[in-house]
């Protein structure tokens, strides 16, 4: 046993709630897997593939250059924040205003939250944070006690969050509104007119706009917003369209953009994330990046800076074969098993089982059948035991990303098999 400590941990951080995923794995831990019956993972969002054999050299010299050991300046190579810039570019439109002085680059995407939110709130201010959240937003606000205010969502609405029901919430302590899109944990993915929505409030209420794109390159049938453009510029959309930015915006005085390296180029252990907010807000976020990180890892930021457009095909493809395995799993779902969104990595998918929750349904589908996923309970708020079990409380999230086709169809037909072995009643 290892030896008590003898001073006090922080109030903070006694309140933050652990990190849920390791739970899950605990639970996979007892399944008896075997050559024939192997352990199905759909649980924690990571790619499927490697990076491209260009990405993986160039990694391997950077790394191993004697140049690279060295501090960088704490904003990121400029070379891969112009590189970005010009990505940006292709996924938001030609007319996106966006330079590589709007641009810093973190030690992965939950680092850039954590900057944000020192630079933007003190103890006791509130974040208003969509549920079911990503429990790493919720972790980030309480050890540095920033109060989430709860967005509820729900699956009548295909858990796209309400500006309307926003806008009740916003209080004189509110400092920010936080969105992700596509969702983690839903899979839901925000309209450019819902998102231009929610500009026009958070430029209306005076508080940022703090969005994680994390999964942006994984939607394909249409720019993720129009956010970035300026509302004169009209090339990418009318003046006049729903989708249209809030009259005289400039995205610069709200919105903060927050993206991941991790899922669009596969390297989430290389820990590469950026920032994209206004030239005005970046010394306080500087300030805090020297604090946390003195500069992102130079190595990944050496090898990705020159190959960012040649990439591009890469990224497009991995996107494409993710939509298709969304596809394969809603066509080999069970039909009691009900999606309530979908996109991104994640299918967000209401089990069969009467008064179960998701907790309990996870646990044997983890322990008894070998699949893992996570319940909805591990992204809200801790309800009280042996209470009655809600509709929101039957909600079970699968990463459709770090699995094969013949992986998902096995998944899906033991879920048709737990229907019966777990002996509960049905829908």
């Amino acid at each position: 046993m290892a030896t008590k400590a003898a001073f006090r941990l922080s109030k903070a951080i006694k309140a933050t709630s652990r990190p849920p995923i390791p739970q899950a794995y605990e639970w996979a831990e007892r399944y008896a897997a075997t050559a024939t019956r192997p352990l199905l993972d759909m649980s924690q969002g990571v790619p499927g593939v490697p990076p491209p054999s260009t990405l993986l050299d160039a990694l391997g010299r950077a790394s191993s250059a004697p140049t690279n050991c060295g501090y960088i300046p704490a904003a990121g190579l400029p070379e891969l924040r112009k590189a970005m810039a010009a990505a940006m570019k292709e996924s938001y439109g030609a007319d996106a205003d966006v330079t590589h002085e709007d641009i810093a680059i973190t030690a992965g995407c939950n680092l850039a939250f954590v900057t944000v939110a020192m630079a933007l709130a003190d103890a006791g201010d509130e974040v208003i944070l969509p549920v079911p959240w990503y429990f790493n937003h919720e972790m980030t606000l309480t050890m540095l006690g920033i109060k989430p205010v709860l967005l509820h969502t729900y699956a009548q609405e295909g858990f796209l969050p309400s500006p309307e029901r926003c806008a009740a919430l916003i209080t004189e302590k509110t400092k920010a509104i936080v969105l992700v899109t596509p969702n983690n944990p839903t899979g839901a993915i925000y309209p450019p007119s819902l998102m231009a929505s929610f500009a026009a409030l958070a430029r209306k209420h005076k508080v940022a706009l703090v969005v994680d794109e994390t999964y942006r390159d994984f939607i394909t049938a249409h720019a993720p917003h129009h956010l970035f453009s300026k509302a004169s510029s009209g090339s990418s959309v009318t003046p006049y369209s729903d989708d249209a930015v809030p009259s005289e915006w400039e995205w610069r005085s709200t919105f903060i953009h927050l993206f991941s390296f991790s899922k669009s180029y596969c390297v989430p252990g290389h820990r590469l994330g950026l920032i994209c907010a206004s030239p005005d807000i970046m010394p306080a976020l500087i300030t805090a990046l020297d604090s946390l990180q003195i500069c992102a890892p130079r190595p990944p930021q050496v090898a990705l800076a020159p190959l960012i457009p040649s990439l591009r095909p890469f990224v497009h493809t991995t996107a494409e074969a993710v939509a298709h395995r969304h596809t394969l799993f809603k066509a080999k779902l069970p039909p009691r098993w009900r999606i309530g969104s979908q996109g991104g990595y994640y299918a967000f998918v209401r089990h069969p089982f009467k008064g179960m929750h998701a907790n309990d349904v996870c646990k044997r589908l983890a322990q008894e059948m070998g699949v893992v996923t996570l319940p909805a309970g591990f992204f809200g708020p801790k309800g009280e035991e042996n209470r009655t079990v809600m509709d929101e409380d039957r909600w079970v999230r699968f990463s459709v990303a770090n699995v094969d086709d013949r992986k998902v169809e096995l998944v899906c037909e033991r879920l048709a098999e737990s229907e019966e072995v777990f002996g509960w009643d049905l829908d």
